[in-house]
């Protein structure tokens, strides 16, 4: 399979989230090496902001030291998508915590409430590659705030988004209408998208990373 990840404020703090549910982490430079390994270069100042905007507190572990962890349980309402175990699936380390933070929080679903908008008609007739494409625009801002992972394997492609956001999300791409997409489904945080061709979601999963970082 074919992960990419776009570099986008609801990706990079997905990933934090994760890594301070798989890892104890004892500080805000361990913690910027992690993602660093896991391909998500973080600045020290916007690593604070994320840790701040996540609601991160510092907790005594079961050896007396002092890690990162975040409030709720991972899964539960308002948490980000369960990433953890993709990170390292054959980690033993007990969860300290998920993200208590829900669609409409720190801009990461801002159109959420458009999803029954009569304009969404409009977005009808995009073409994949088309720069023109009147649903073009729709589609990137959605997915520059809602697109945290794409995995593509064979002609599916699997979208995790913020909790809640994917229906929105699905819906958004389904009223884009682009002939690369034969259909979605949609769950709480993921998405999996039907592209038309039977090799056709590395492709599509690419495009889809495009529009999320605003690239032509």
């Amino acid at each position: 399979m074919t992960l990419t990840r776009p570099s986008t404020k609801a990706s990079r703090q997905a990933w934090v989230a994760a890594t301070l549910a798989d890892r104890h982490v004892r500080s805000q430079e361990e913690l910027a090496r992690l993602l660093n390994e896991r391909g998500v270069p973080v600045t020290q100042a916007t690593l604070s902001r994320d840790l701040d905007e996540l609601g991160a507190v510092r907790v005594r572990a079961a050896d007396g030291s002092l890690v990162y962890a975040l409030p709720g349980e991972p899964g539960g309402p308002g948490s980000r998508p369960g990433l953890a175990g993709a990170l390292n699936p054959g980690s033993s380390m007990e969860p300290i915590g998920g993200a208590a933070v829900s669609p409409g929080d720190a801009g990461l679903a801002g159109d959420a409430g458009l999803a029954g908008d009569a304009g969404l008609a409009g977005d009808a007739g995009s073409a994949v590659g088309t720069a023109a494409a009147p649903g073009r625009p729709r589609l990137a801002r959605v997915a520059s705030e809602l697109l945290i992972s794409a995995e593509a394997s064979a002609n599916m492609v699997v979208l995790r988004t913020p909790a809640g956001a994917a229906q929105f999300f699905a819906s958004v791409m389904d009223h884009a209408a682009w002939p690369s997409i034969l259909g979605t489904v949609a769950g709480d945080d993921t998405v999996l998208v039907i592209a038309r061709e039977p090799a056709g979601g590395a492709e599509l999963a690419a495009r889809l990373l495009a529009l999320a970082e605003r690239r032509r």
